[in-house]
């Protein structure tokens, strides 16, 4: 992948957010995509929308034509709080890309954003939350032969951190994996003349990072139950951050039940790589 193509990426979270995500040591959540994108497309340009921000421009439809693809952050807004001008005006912009025919592509808050704007559901998961690593995540048959995931395992585990989840297809919605915390983990939708590809769990996010998320997250993840005491979340997050820095140890390996497909690039980010190589690309022309 060589050809020089211009992405638009979309990081939805208040600078509020952002700034505590900084402050616990992650990167931002566009520049984990931008990272991403860049590893696999050098050549690649893009442009950084942060929706959230007071008086931002959102793109017009004509601003949107210049985009071989849109790529969608997480985010830590609620989708159908619809009265919240961010939420409302990124709806409004992915209502517009499946219109004018933009490849995109998002995690967590991503797929809810497909399945949303395209006349899905998305609701609070009432397991609560799923954090750290979802486990036992399952291709659909319909996965098997679908182009997003070609190369990936049948069965794998990916990082997590959502509340909620989406509970109801849209029209020309395809589920592509589940597990059984989130019965809808991946999908691709096809609506009007766009096509998006979601998962719920994020590619983008390595064991370092997710690390950092923990320590970003330590209030929610402590009142929820997720550790009992600081002392436990600091343990474990030292643990991963020793697995990060030596993916090969097999004691850490063992202790925190993680295997290459959570460690490694060409597997975790299989899904991203799929859709520049299956979609974009052909679409741009470059195929």
């Amino acid at each position: 992948m060589t050809t020089s193509l211009r992405f638009l990426i979309i990081d939805g979270y208040p600078k509020q957010s952002r700034d505590e995500l900084e402050q616990a040591g992650m990167k931002l959540a566009w520049k984990l995509f931008a990272d991403m994108l860049l590893q696999h497309q050098p050549q690649a340009a893009y442009d950084i929308l942060l929706p959230s921000d007071p008086g931002v421009d959102m793109p017009s439809v004509k601003d949107l034509h210049k985009y071989a693809g849109i790529i969608w952050t997480g985010c830590n807004l609620t989708i159908y709080d619809t009265n919240n001008r961010s939420v409302s005006s990124q709806i409004e912009l992915a209502k517009n890309a499946y219109e004018i025919g933009v490849p995109s592509f998002g995690s967590c808050w991503g797929i809810q954003m497909a399945a949303f704007a395209a006349g899905g559901e998305v609701e609070p998961n009432p397991k609560g939350r799923e954090m750290g690593m979802g486990r036992k995540i399952y291709q659909t048959s319909a996965a098997y032969d679908h182009p997003m995931f070609e190369g990936k395992p049948r069965v794998f585990e990916g990082f997590v951190s959502h509340d909620d989840m989406v509970t109801k297809l849209p029209p020309g919605g395809v589920l592509l994996a589940a597990n059984s915390f989130a019965p809808i983990q991946a999908i691709a939708v096809t609506h009007k003349n766009g096509t998006f590809w979601g998962t719920q769990y994020h590619c983008e996010y390595d064991l370092h990072e997710m690390a950092r998320l923990i320590v970003a997250r330590e209030k929610k993840l402590i009142k929820a139950g997720f550790f009992r005491s600081h002392e436990d979340l600091v343990d474990l997050v030292d643990r991963m951050e020793a697995l990060a820095k030596e993916p090969d140890r097999k004691d850490l390996r063992w202790q925190l039940a993680i295997d290459d497909d959570v460690l490694s690039d060409s597997i975790r980010q299989c899904e991203f790589v799929n859709w520049l190589s299956k979609l974009v690309l052909p679409t741009a022309g470059c195929a």
